[in-house]
Parts: structure tokens; C-alpha cells; sequence
């Protein structure tokens, strides 16, 4: 089978096509407020139930599943009632909790009668938290914000400042240490500052340097590079003097280094670590990213090359004929950069893009010095020992395949940047499911490539699979099939940090017999846990965090760790590149400046930054209900062991100062 050069960007199309939206959170909340005396009335609340969908009843003690309504009214509300459902909910014994529950998978309406004050406007706000479950799997819990007026309310120009609740919060804020101030509706107590030991084990910045190295290898056996090697070094034998080989081969090959090191040294003080780090969660950045290693792949299928201006490489060429000594090497040098970027360019676009994605200023110039190495150190070594070039296999079909090869693995890395976006955003068009199976597609496509069933334009017919071809596409076929358990909810611990989180997963049917009690808001998790008395793991984390995933399947995902935390436990999780919008923005005054926070991860990036002085994810550190810390913090290691001894140690030093 051939695939044309004019096909390729219509199977491309219908890829992305695939890609549908998802419905969202399972009901739809909507309120109202009814006067039915001068002095009296009732709240509506509407929850509209998306077909397949239900959400689970009040409890009596409350509980992670059930619902709770929070009513909280200004200083014209004098009394509320309790909520009234229209219909009954439906009972059913769930196995999962091993318990009967009730839940309303129609939609329902909640009546709650208040009274109010004759001559002022009532403002009433509404929190209610629920989790909407289908046949297969829940999603995780959400809270809805809902605000009803009446009376004649007007809201003032700073907000409600009648409100009896947000004053008394704004008050404790301002009362309680001088250096944060807030309208926003936080116990501050929970929000100062503490000292902390900072860890010093995270070094992803190196695992840059060494996919920067593999990098340029991958590059030496491209099309582009690998048919310069005995070019270039004929320059240097016609230079050996006595039987010794002089110097040139040397600086030609830190030439290199140094042409490819200054490039991201350049990139990384144009925008140094915050913007990367900015960069790497955008939605914007995140999705062009996508596209460029997607135009990039294409590239490597053989639709078009991508190269520099031709008159640059001529330019650089004539220099180096017409210079002598370490400028004439330097210019070959840059020669062979310009040369070779149409295949190298693909390669070095996503090295920085993976590189911004760490979001450390070391990031760019390791990468761009790893890359360099890979690429100089081999033509340094057939320099030094020319005989070596007699035993390189000529050029011809199989480099045209490398970049094929390339292509595809440019493609699956590709999906990764789109998932952030997704995750961050909330779109939920690229859940964990739709994500394994254009991954399983991809796998599978490349197998058969290896074996010769797929072939492109560029590509020459063979007769028969070599050998090392075949034992080439057992792996991506044998990873395919590792892959299709993750449709039904395998954790997928080799890949857990590229694949989206098991959350986002619609139909799962990977249980566990321990379940923790997880918050994503770090305000009613800590209420939570004061009021049942228990400490709290907190989980600084982020969706475009590879170490995280890595950690939640290496570490959470054990039934060691899921006990520890479902019977000691509150888990407050986090996400500081959320970016959905809070429901008003969040004004802090701290240390001398003013902050205003818009997004639900800019508030807990806040939080990170001003208690804990920190900023890098993983983050985690055990806190007892008055916010200090218990232990000294952890970022990235994935043993158990140590971490279930570190989970001791806060529980220890918890229950001895009850």
C-alpha cells in the first residue's frame, strides 16, 4: 500500500477530526429566588441530569459522594431552611462502596424557604458540591458557585461589603499576621507563610541533556547529515602531515558544540525559566507546539523538506573556501548546520519545545549541547580513525526510512502537547481513551511500515523484511497491544507520564479496594480534615507535569500507599496550571504588592509560592489542620518505601501533638 504526498494531509485532517467534544460535568445547576411575602420566600435550585448520567443524594454525615448545598446569605437574610427535593431519589446498592446509596438520575429541583430583612436587598450565595456518575465510572467531584439576589439588591462598587461572612473573612485576613490581605473567602491562618526544607533531587534538566544526545544521534542517520561525513572529513585527511592527524578534526567537532550551544544559551535569555515555564501549560503555545511537530512529521514523510534559505549555506560555503585555519573550520562547521537543518530542524524543534516544557532555564542550552555532542562526537571519531568510513554502509533507501521512523515518533510525541492544553483547559476532547487509541493507531501504522505492508511515495518496493526491520517492528506492534488494556483503565505505568489521567477516563473498569478522600480546593479540604481530625497531604501538581503522572502511577497507584491514605488522610490536590476562571478574581496584598488572581491555577501557584516558597511540581508535604507543616517537603522519587516512611513520620508526629 502507497500513500501519496497529496493523502498524507487528508489522513492527517481525519485525525484531528476524530477528535469530538465530550459532554462535561454530568448535571447543570441553575437558580432562582422567589419572594412570596414582604419578609419571606424560597430559593429553586435546578439540577438538570445529562442522559446516563445520576449524582448521588444528601447523606446523613455528609461524605465524598454525597451532595451538599451551602447556604450563605448577606446581612438582609435572617433565617434559611433546609432543602426540599421535588422527587424522591432512587435507591440501589452499589458494590464499589458496598453500601445501598441514593442518587437522581432525572432532574430534580430543591426547594429552601429563607426570610429577609423588608427594607433591604438580600444577596444569597450557593455552594453545592456533587459527583455525577454514568454505568461505568464517576467523574471526580465538582463544585458549583450560584449567586440569587432580590428585594431590590444593588451590589456596591467593592462587592458586597454587607456580606457577614466576607467581612469576617477579610477581617481575620487583615488581623492576622499584617502581610496577607484578600477579599477572597480563606482562612488566612491556613494560608501563611512557613519554613520548609527546599529538596534538592529534582534533575530533569539532565534528562534533557541526555535526550539531546540521542537527538543528534538520531540526526547523524538522516539523509541530510549522514552523506557529509566522508565529504567533510576528506578535508581533514588531506591535511594529516608525518603520519599524524593535525588538530582541525578536533575544532571542527567543538565547532559544532559551540554553534548549537550559543543557540540555546540565546533562547533560553530571551525568555528564561518563568516564560518557559509560562509557555509550557498555554493553551496557545501548547497547541502550536502540536502543530509544529505535526507539519514537522509530515516533513519526514517526504510532503515537502523544510530548509533554509539556499544562499545562506552558499554564503557559508565560499567562506570556508576562501579562509584559512580555525575560521575556515568554524565556517564548515556552520555550513554543515545550515546544510543539514532540513532534517536536523524537525529534531532540534522538538528538543525545545520538550525543553520548554520543563520550564528551567538550564533546559534549552543542555538540550541544544546534548544535541551538539550526539552529532560532533562521531564525526570527531571517523576524523581520528579514518578507517572506520570503510566499514559505513552507503547511503541510499534505508535513510529514507530513519526519517519515516522519526516522523512517526514526532506524531505520537506530538498528542502529548494537545493533551495539556486539553487537561489545563477543561476541554475534554482528547480524554484518556481517545488519546491510547491514536495512540494504538500510530504503533500500529509504524509496525507495519517496518514490515513493509505501509509504504510512502519516496519509499522503494522490497521483495523481503532484512532482519533487523522485522525485530524493529515487534516492538511497536508488541507496545500496541501493552496499550489496549488502557481502553478499559489499565494504569499504563510505562507510559503514565505521557498519557492523559485516569480521571479523564470515561469507562474504567480498573478498581481498587482502597479509595482516599481527595480535595481539589485547598480551603475545604483543610475544613474537612479539621473537622474530622485528620492530617492533610497536600499535592502541589500541574497537567502538563510528566513527574506527576510518573508519581501517580508509581507511587499512588499502589494498594500500600491508597490505604495509607484512604484510613489516615485528607488529600488536597492541587493543579496550578488550571485555567479555568475563578468565579470572581481573587485581590491579595502580600509583601508589599498587590496580586490579582484570575484563574483557579494562579491561586494555587499563589498559595505555593507565598507559604511554602516554592514553585516546582511535584510538591507534596504533610500539614496538621492549623496549616504548618509536619514534615519536610518531597518532590520527585518514585519509591514507595521511602515514601510510606515519610507518610509515617507525619502521621507520628500528627497524633503525638493531638
Amino acid at each position: 500500500m502507497i500513500i501519496g504526498k497529496g493523502k498524507i494531509f487528508f489522513v492527517m485532517l481525519l485525525g484531528l477530526l476524530s477528535l469530538a467534544a465530550k459532554g462535561a460535568d454530568g448535571v447543570e445547576w441553575t437558580a432562582d429566588a422567589v419572594a412570596d411575602t414582604d419578609d419571606a420566600g424560597h430559593i429553586v435550585v435546578t439540577a438538570k441530569v445529562a442522559e446516563g448520567y445520576h449524582f448521588y443524594s444528601f447523606a446523613p454525615e455528609g461524605g465524598y459522594n454525597s451532595l451538599e448545598i451551602k447556604v450563605e446569605g448577606n446581612d438582609a437574610v435572617l433565617s434559611t431552611g433546609e432543602p426540599s427535593a421535588s422527587i424522591a431519589p432512587e435507591t440501589h446498592y452499589e458494590e464499589s462502596q458496598g453500601a445501598d446509596l441514593s442518587s437522581w438520575s432525572n432532574d430534580v429541583s430543591f426547594t429552601i424557604p429563607f426570610t429577609f430583612a423588608p427594607d433591604k436587598g438580600y444577596k444569597i450565595n450557593l455552594k453545592i458540591r456533587y459527583q455525577a456518575c454514568d454505568a461505568t465510572a464517576c467523574l471526580t467531584p465538582k463544585t458549583v458557585n450560584l449567586t440569587v439576589i432580590g428585594n431590590g439588591y444593588v451590589e456596591s462598587e467593592n462587592g458586597d461589603t454587607a456580606d457577614a461572612v466576607q467581612a469576617n473573612l477579610t477581617e481575620s485576613a487583615a488581623g492576622n499576621s499584617g502581610e496577607l490581605t484578600t477579599d477572597a473567602a480563606i482562612n488566612t491562618q491556613w494560608w501563611s507563610p512557613v519554613k520548609t526544607t527546599t529538596p534538592t533531587t529534582d534533575q530533569s534538566p539532565w534528562a534533557i541533556l541526555v535526550l539531546g544526545f540521542v537527538g543528534g544521534l538520531a540526526a547523524l542517520l538522516t539523509p541530510c547529515v549522514w552523506p557529509l561525513i566522508p565529504m567533510t572529513l576528506s578535508f581533514f585527511l588531506k591535511q594529516k602531515k608525518g603520519g599524524r592527524f593535525n588538530s582541525g578534526a578536533l575544532t571542527y567537532g567543538v565547532a559544532i558544540v559551540v554553534i548549537y550551544l550559543v543557540l540555546g544559551i540565546a533562547i533560553t535569555l530571551i525568555f528564561g525559566a518563568g516564560k518557559l515555564n509560562e509557555l509550557s501549560t498555554n493553551a496557545i503555545f501548547n497547541i502550536i507546539f502540536f502543530l509544529l511537530l505535526v507539519v514537522f512529521a509530515i516533513s519526514f514523510f517526504g510532503a515537502f523538506d523544510i530548509k533554509l534559505p539556499q544562499k545562506w549555506s552558499n554564503a557559508m560555503d565560499s567562506k570556508a573556501e576562501s579562509t584559512s585555519g580555525i575560521i575556515s573550520i568554524f565556517f564548515m562547521a556552520f555550513t554543515l548546520v545550515l546544510v543539514s537543518f532540513s532534517c536536523t530542524g524537525p529534531i532540534i524543534g522538538t528538543l525545545l519545545v520538550e525543553a520548554a516544557s520543563q520550564g528551567n532555564i538550564l533546559g534549552p542550552a543542555l538540550g541544544m549541547g546534548g544535541f551538539a555532542l550526539g552529532l560532533a562526537v562521531p564525526f570527531t571519531l571517523f576524523a581520528f580513525f579514518p578507517g572506520m568510513l570503510k566499514e559505513m554502509p552507503k547511503s541510499g533507501g534505508w535513510l529514507n526510512s530513519v526519517k519515516v521512523v522519526l516522523g512517526f515518533c514526532e506524531l505520537i510525541l506530538s498528542l502529548k502537547f494537545l493533551s495539556v492544553a486539553d487537561m489545563a483547559y477543561g476541554w475534554r476532547i482528547l480524554d484518556r481513551e481517545v488519546f491510547i487509541s491514536i495512540w494504538i493507531v500510530l504503533f500500529v501504522m509504524l509496525g507495519l511500515y517496518l514490515l513493509g505492508k505501509l509504504r510512502f511515495s519516496h519509499d522503494e518496493k522490497k521483495d523481503h523484511v532484512g532482519v533487523g526491520r522485522f525485530i524493529l517492528a515487534i516492538f511497536p506492534l508488541a507496545f500496541a497491544v501493552y496499550l489496549l488494556p488502557g481502553l478499559w483503565g489499565a494504569p499504563l505505568k510505562a507510559c503514565s507520564a505521557f498519557v492523559p489521567p485516569l480521571e479523564t477516563q470515561d469507562f474504567n473498569l480498573y478498581t481498587h479496594d482502597s479509595n482516599y478522600m481527595e480535595f481539589s480546593d485547598y480551603d475545604e479540604g483543610m475544613a474537612y480534615a479539621e473537622e474530622h481530625q485528620m492530617p492533610v497531604l497536600l499535592d502541589f501538581s500541574g497537567y502538563g507535569c510528566v513527574n506527576c503522572r510518573n508519581m501517580e502511577a508509581a507511587v499512588f497507584d499502589t494498594e500500600q500507599v491508597r490505604g495509607m491514605l484512604a484510613e489516615n488522610f485528607v488529600v488536597i490536590k492541587l493543579m496550578v496550571d488550571d485555567k479555568k476562571e475563578l468565579v470572581r478574581p481573587m485581590k491579595v496584598t502580600a509583601g508589599g504588592s498587590d496580586y490579582t488572581l484570575e484563574t483557579v491555577g494562579e491561586k494555587w501557584a499563589f498559595l505555593q509560592s507565598y507559604k511554602f516558597g516554592a514553585n516546582s511540581q511535584p510538591y507534596y508535604i504533610v500539614l496538621d489542620n492549623a496549616g504548618q507543616p509536619l514534615t519536610d517537603p518531597v518532590y520527585y522519587d518514585n519509591s514507595v518505601e521511602r515514601f510510606m516512611l515519610w507518610l509515617n513520620e507525619g502521621l507520628e508526629r500528627y497524633n503525638s501533638g493531638r
